[in-house]
């Protein structure tokens, strides 16, 4: 999966468009994924800090990750 089809499978779901952020940095309160020193990045983005922060190696590994990480939170 990459970032496309991930944005696909969120839509599907329902999940808020407000809830995640596709393209890293730090929004506030918000779900993050992107790619930060040739690395993907999955975190949790709030008052400038990237909280539960987990790295992976490859777009695929990340992207799934996300989407279960938001099937979780948003118990979809």
């Amino acid at each position: 999966m990459n970032i496309n089809q991930l944005r696909d499978e969120l839509s599907k779901l329902q999940i808020p468009k407000n809830a995640y952020q596709l393209k890293g940095g730090l929004p506030n309160e918000v779900f993050c994924i992107g790619m930060e020193n040739n690395t993907w990045e999955v975190y949790y983005s709030e008052r400038g800090n990237k909280t539960n922060k987990k790295i992976f190696s490859n777009e695929e590994l990340a992207c799934g990750y996300f989407l279960n990480w938001m099937r979780t939170i948003f118990k979809k």
